[in-house]
């Protein structure tokens, strides 16, 4: 079976790429060390510190490997269609029917995700929603508070 293209803005994988780097040149060294040290204080078997340190190590080794692995099938995604219609890498302006507060997302591949910063994933029912309508045009989303109506105001 074939691995899932990861969607990514250039954005994306830069930040990716970024964090990769800093787990690999910074926090691995940096956990190799305290365990070293941890093992110079002796009995190992009631050591809280290497037992701390030997935890984070393997808590960034495990991300190593996920952001290996996502870089390693990263598929860009390509959002120069203009304006016309929403496509991962669109930064949407909708309004929740009803409501006059506008809201700002950027639909995005599910590894960069982010919904407190407004980047949601293609795959979330809203994602899901937008993906290939204009401006003007309504999307229905299921909620578990129910079904809410958004209007597609500008593609940014």
């Amino acid at each position: 079976m074939a691995d899932k293209p990861t969607l990514l803005t250039v954005e994306g994988k830069r930040k990716l790429e970024e964090e990769l780097h800093h787990l690999k040149a910074v926090r691995r060294p940096q956990v190799a060390e305290r365990i070293r040290q941890a093992k110079e204080e002796g009995d190992l078997r009631e050591n809280a510190e290497y037992d701390d340190a030997k935890m984070e190590q393997g808590f960034i080794e495990g991300r190593i490997r996920e952001l290996e692995a996502l870089l390693k099938h990263v598929q860009i995604i390509d959002s120069t269609n203009g304006n016309s219609m929403v496509t991962i890498g669109s930064t949407v302006s909708v309004r929740e029917e009803d409501e006059q507060t506008e809201e700002v997302f950027t639909v995005v591949g599910s590894a960069e995700a982010d919904p407190t910063s407004g980047r949601i994933s293609n795959e979330s029912p809203l994602g899901r929603s937008l993906l290939g309508r204009k401006p003007g045009d309504q999307v229905q989303v299921q909620t578990p508070g129910g079904l809410l109506t958004f209007i597609i105001l500008k593609i940014l």
